[in-house]
């Protein structure tokens, strides 16, 4: 009876490269989608804010003006929070490609030891690796990465919008301008903190049930 053959068969690198195109044509359609989703609802918010500033003059920013810009950014709102929503997840589906494609560059590994020193992504599919592949060409806890990410634009952009329905509303029932702007700051930055601790709940939960294949080795294990 023949000994069992170790060696991996010849056809598994063409079938990890098939996964890895797939996982990249997903991850493209992923970014384009949303991508397309927050252009719309800036066209919205363009489009909003200009019919207020027209309908206003014409109608003498009147009470009648004030129940029509109530019911604008109210829908303005709603979209935006839907918008949100979806990035935030899409955020969650990005990470979970990168780590797949991680994994599969693990795999390559595997097959070929000699291609680590050409791959300046990570083979790893944990937390490090996860960092390594995001911010390989500058420090991993960039700060700049965050607050320049699409989510937090328009975590920004729908606190701005609440905080306006808030000062609007607060206007509406008689309340002084004071008043009325500083409701309008305290819901913009409510909303703005809830949204973040939101998502960073959100992606932390993940880290705490998830189990990597590999992990990245520590500097005494690379030595």
């Amino acid at each position: 009876m023949p000994e069992p053959d170790d060696t991996p068969p010849p056809y598994r690198a063409q079938l990890l490269a098939t996964e890895h195109w797939s996982l990249l044509a997903s991850r493209s359609t992923t970014q384009s989608e949303v991508l397309v989703r927050i252009n719309m609802f800036l066209t919205l918010v363009s489009a909003g804010l200009v019919s207020l500033a027209l309908v206003g003059q014409a109608m003498g920013f009147s009470d009648m003006f004030r129940l029509f810009a109530i019911i604008v950014l109210a829908f303005i709102c709603i979209v935006g929070l839907l918008t949100q929503i979806r990035v935030l997840n899409v955020g969650s589906e990005d990470l979970m490609y990168v780590l797949a494609m991680n994994r599969l560059r693990g795999a390559y590994l595997d097959l070929d030891p000699g291609v680590e020193p050409y791959l300046m992504a990570s083979p790893y599919d944990d937390y490090e690796g996860m960092g390594r592949t995001y911010f390989f060409l500058g420090p991993r806890s960039s700060f700049s990465q965050l607050a320049g990410s699409s989510m937090m634009f328009i975590i920004v952009v729908v606190s701005m919008l609440l905080g306006l329905l808030g000062s609007v509303l607060t206007s509406a029932l008689g309340a002084p301008m004071w008043l009325a702007i500083t409701i309008g700051l305290v819901v913009g930055l409510l909303h703005l903190l809830a949204a973040m601790a939101t998502g960073g709940r959100q992606f932390f939960s993940f880290w705490r049930t998830y189990r990597p294949l590999r992990s990245t080795p520590t500097t005494e294990e690379q030595q």
